[in-house]
């Protein structure tokens, strides 16, 4: 399975259910900071499942900005290209941080993220890459997809191996809560988990089954003798065998 755009759409899904769940009620603000290969995909979800109609955008390459903006125009979205990552986080809800550049970094400053803001950290995936200021993190509540994955991969890498976070999932079954009040500063550590791609795949698979866009492949060797596996390759049809 290739699952360049699977893992796009998965990201994204990912994203904007956590953000259901942690951020304010009512937001309809995102600063989306990071324009490639992500960005417009985050926005879509964002507006699907949590209704965002305003996106305030910003790269450090402003044609990544312009390509962003231009493929998300005929959305509805109320789009504002920004100079700076300061002027995309003013007055935003949700801060979307979906950069490319493999090195610790420090993309949001702690003094960008005001209170109530919910920030969805999603570049920072993989040891030595981070986005987030750790002061951001050490005055947030943090939720996470698989904590010990994340301990390595995702922003809280910058901080104590015991600092408290928690798993998105207690969240999205009602064992324990998400946003405490409308005060807090929420971060959502995505670094991706495979159980993401595997409902991604399934979700698929359902679909397909509903629409003749398809063939099976047969891709289990499963033969009738273990030990012959030659003479089922022979019996399944004509060989083809290089000269």
């Amino acid at each position: 399975t290739e699952m360049t755009l699977l893992t796009a759409l998965r990201t994204a899904a990912t994203s904007a259910l956590a953000a259901r769940h942690l951020a304010r009620p009512g937001s309809r603000t995102m600063a989306l900071v990071g324009n490639g290969a992500q960005a417009e995909f985050q926005a879509l979800a964002f507006r699907a499942l949590m209704g965002i109609d305003t996106l305030r955008l910003h790269d450090i390459d402003p044609a990544a900005t312009e390509k962003c903006r231009r493929n998300l125009a005929r959305f509805g979205f109320h789009l504002t290209a920004c100079a700076s990552t300061a002027e995309a986080v003013h007055g935003a809800d949700i801060v979307t941080t979906v950069t490319a550049d493999k090195r610790n970094a420090v993309i949001l400053g702690d003094n960008l993220v005001g209170e109530g803001v919910h920030v969805n950290a999603v570049g920072g995936d993989c040891p030595g890459k981070t986005e987030l200021a750790p002061e951001i993190l050490r005055r947030a509540g943090i939720f996470v997809e698989y904590e010990p994955q994340t301990r390595i991969e995702g922003e809280i890498q910058q901080l104590a191996a015991d600092h408290p976070v928690t798993e998105l999932w207690r969240v999205l079954s009602g064992e324990v809560p998400g946003r405490r009040d409308a005060r807090q500063v929420t971060v959502f550590d995505s670094v991706g988990f495979a159980i993401e791609d595997f409902s991604a795949l399934r979700t698929v698979r359902d679909m397909l089954a509903e629409r003749p866009f398809y063939d099976n492949l047969d891709l289990l060797a499963d033969p009738d003798d273990p030990r012959d596996l030659f003479g089922m390759l022979m019996r399944a049809g004509p060989p083809r065998l290089a000269a």
